[in-house]
């Protein structure tokens, strides 16, 4: 990788606001600075040198029923697809689950789009954690902001407070 990573604590200018908030709580998470250009996965990956089983995405998923929506986050590797549809939509107990439209999931996260992460999320959002993710000794994630990646062990995401961890993928 052609990362400079430097604890998350110490360039909190580098963080969405609700991130710089939650980083203290995590243990050995790093950022590092990116151009804002190259933050989708495929682009950020190749640039880089990260490979794509090593970088995991943040999809936040409004889940209905009976008129109220509740919204979550799922983890997956950038090489595994969420079975919104099925598994998430189960396990949130909806009868409808969609990924949430671009403008209310900046808006509801206090994030930037392209660089969402559970790190500092709303504390009743369910994160749903694919075990892939929780298993992977480092991965790269969003930071709350596209110029910057955070990178962390996928054990701390699993232990974020409001991570469930099971297989998401269809």
């Amino acid at each position: 990788m052609t990362l400079d990573w430097v604890p998350a604590t110490e360039r909190s200018d580098l963080l969405a606001d609700p991130v710089a908030r939650a980083v203290g709580e995590i243990d050995g998470v790093r950022v590092a600075e990116i151009d804002p250009e190259l933050a989708d996965t495929a682009a950020f990956c190749e640039r880089y040198g990260v490979p794509l089983d090593a970088s995991a995405n943040c999809v936040v998923v409004a889940a209905k029923r009976g008129g109220e929506t509740r919204y979550a986050a799922c983890m997956v590797l950038a090489t595994t697809r969420a079975d919104v549809n099925g598994v998430v939509r189960r396990h949130l107990d909806a009868r409808k689950a969609s990924f949430a439209p671009m403008a209310q999931a900046v808006e509801l996260t206090g994030m930037e789009y392209g660089g969402i992460t559970p790190v500092g999320l709303p504390d009743d959002w369910p994160i749903l954690v694919d075990t892939a993710v929780a298993e992977h000794p480092e991965v790269i994630i969003g930071s709350g902001v596209r110029r910057s990646k955070l990178a962390l062990s996928g054990a701390a995401l699993a232990s974020l407070k409001s991570a469930y961890v099971m297989s998401l993928a269809n």
